[in-house]
């Protein structure tokens, strides 16, 4: 098997290279398969490898190419600026390198709006999808995870949108959940077929005529109770859930951390529970969940979240390189095919009977 090709923004992000660059080497570490094709300003890249490579002596440069960009897209650029003017910047290369073959997935934890629309503009969409979505996966009380989409990438969605979300999530939890039929449910604030607005109504008629595995309207809870394997919303709604999520884990963290310093009882106490406690931190930790797919490119896109540190980012690289390994482009685009191949026939049939 070839190795599997990483393309890799290292400029991007809150802190950029004194994260990227450890987390790309700690991950060529621990996934022999893997090669990485770092995008960046060339001599900050050799310098930032030379202070990384004491601490990774067994990655071997042989795993990892520097691939030289001359621009960088800040976090505070505005997206028509990094589109249409910084045009040879790591993130422009980075997907461009996916788009000539030169890599299978491309990963970024820069500018979400830029990333957005380079992917887009280079790659281009999927026959069968409108808008690209933003998905991730988020831990649920079952032991497993709620894949969430969309979660930024489009504030205003139609019931057809919502429809085709829902298509490509049930294809990424059939990668990364080992479902052959994911059920997929409907953010909405109720369960009953009448809540909601004429957007998400619509769309749950066109779920519930689909051969789709629809389970119907579910609330913000289900998401963390695993009601469902997929919850599909629009953009706007998903972001304000996902950076719930996020403070939520972060206030969980904090709060155990503060109780256990509050005395030397609570420090006793917290030693004896101390395994109990570590294995709910690390299960609330969303570093581990980090790396959101950018679904319905001809290509494999992942987001890093900004803010990551090289743990974090380092599981951003592992989504990338899932998202190969079992081969979510091709699930993607059988599903779109299947269902519009339904539709059609559904059709053919509606207007069949009409006659």
């Amino acid at each position: 098997m070839n190795a599997i090709r990483i393309a890799v923004d290292c400029m991007g992000g809150d802190s950029g290279l004194p994260v990227t660059i450890p987390a790309c080497l700690a991950f060529a570490q621990t996934h022999p398969d893997a090669s990485l094709l770092l995008v960046g300003l060339p001599d900050e890249l050799a310098a930032a490898l030379s202070a990384a490579r004491k601490s990774f002596p067994d990655v071997q440069p042989s795993r990892y190419q520097v691939i030289a960009a001359s621009e960088v897209v800040q976090m505070d650029d505005p997206v028509e600026v990094a589109l249409r003017r910084k045009k040879d910047s790591s993130m422009r290369v980075a997907a461009q390198l996916v788009k000539d073959g030169l890599a299978d997935a491309c990963v970024s934890a820069g500018n979400t709006g830029a990333w957005m629309a380079i992917s887009r503009y280079v790659l281009k969409t999927l026959d069968g999808i409108d808008r690209p979505a933003i998905a991730t996966l988020l831990p649920n009380q079952i032991g497993g995870a709620t894949i969430v989409l969309d979660l930024g990438a489009n504030v205003d969605c139609t019931a057809e949108h919502l429809f085709q979300f829902a298509i490509m999530g049930i294809a990424l939890a059939q990668a990364n959940l080992s479902d052959h039929r994911p059920s997929v449910g409907l953010l909405n604030i109720g369960e009953e077929i009448i809540k909601g607005n004429d957007v998400v109504k619509q769309a749950a008629d066109l779920l519930r005529a689909s051969s789709l595995n629809f389970h119907g309207n579910v609330e913000g809870n289900d998401i963390f109770k695993g009601t469902v394997d997929v919850v599909v919303c629009d953009g706007f709604v998903g972001n304000v859930v996902l950076k719930s999520a996020e403070g939520l884990a972060r206030m969980l963290g904090s709060m155990i951390k503060e109780e256990f310093n509050r005395s030397w009882l609570t420090r006793l106490m917290g030693l004896t529970a101390l395994p109990v406690l570590s294995r709910f931190r690390k299960r609330v930790d969303n570093r581990q969940y980090n790396g959101a797919a950018l679904l319905g490119l001809r290509g494999v896109v992942i987001k890093s979240h900004g803010s990551a540190d090289a743990y974090g980012f380092s599981c951003a690289l592992e989504r990338a390189r899932n998202a190969v390994t079992t081969g979510l482009l091709d699930r993607i685009t059988a599903s779109i095919g299947q269902m519009n191949q339904s539709r059609s026939l559904a059709t053919q049939s509606a207007a069949g009977d009409n006659t």
